[in-house]
């Protein structure tokens, strides 16, 4: 086994064992599954840029990263929000879903949507158990699942990166350049 493998590996088994704390006695099966499918989604990214020795996708990684959590950490101690379930008022947005929806589409981002399909049915099933545990709404779950997508779309670069796209703006004009190489 490489050493790419290694780190993969290892990334993720310490973010499966990361969660395990995150898991109470009262949780359900399917509620600890949520918990640990949010964090070995963008574990699973962040290792898939050692798997492909792709130092400039780690800073990027980092990047959209600690710009979703930051960001999402912001808007729940703003808005205050109660949860369904009334346990707190860090309902809005949902954190689980924000970073699972933030590793899923770094992947799709990054490497291509074909890698990224099995990424965005976690993400989807991450915001499933959220919903069904009562611990957010429907506006808590989509509002992570757009701020984790956001976050990777403006701030992640695809690694074959043919397309770019640039904007010109001048007091008199506005315009928008589209350059692709063949």
């Amino acid at each position: 086994m490489s050493h790419k493998n290694y780190a993969a590996s290892i990334l993720l088994s310490s973010g499966l064992i990361l969660t395990s704390p995150i898991c109470t006695a009262n949780d359900s099966d399917l509620t600890r599954a949520g918990d640990i499918v949010a964090v070995a989604i963008p574990a699973i990214a962040y290792g898939s840029t050692y798997y492909m020795d792709d130092k400039a996708g780690r800073k990027q990684f980092y990047g959209s990263f600690a710009t979703n959590f930051a960001a999402t950490q912001v808007l729940k101690a703003t808005i205050d929000k109660e949860r369904p379930n009334g346990s707190d008022n860090n309902s809005f947005p949902s954190g689980h879903v924000s970073v699972a929806f933030q590793g899923a589409s770094f992947i799709h981002k990054r490497y291509g949507l074909q890698y990224s399909i099995p990424a965005y049915v976690g993400a989807g099933f991450v915001a499933y158990t959220r919903l069904e545990a009562d611990e957010h709404d429907t506006t808590d779950v989509l509002a992570g699942a757009a701020l984790g997508i956001a976050s990777s779309m403006f701030l992640t670069k695809s690694y074959n990166d043919n397309l770019h796209i640039a904007t010109n703006l001048a007091p008199d004009y506005y315009g928008l350049t589209v350059n692709y190489q063949f």
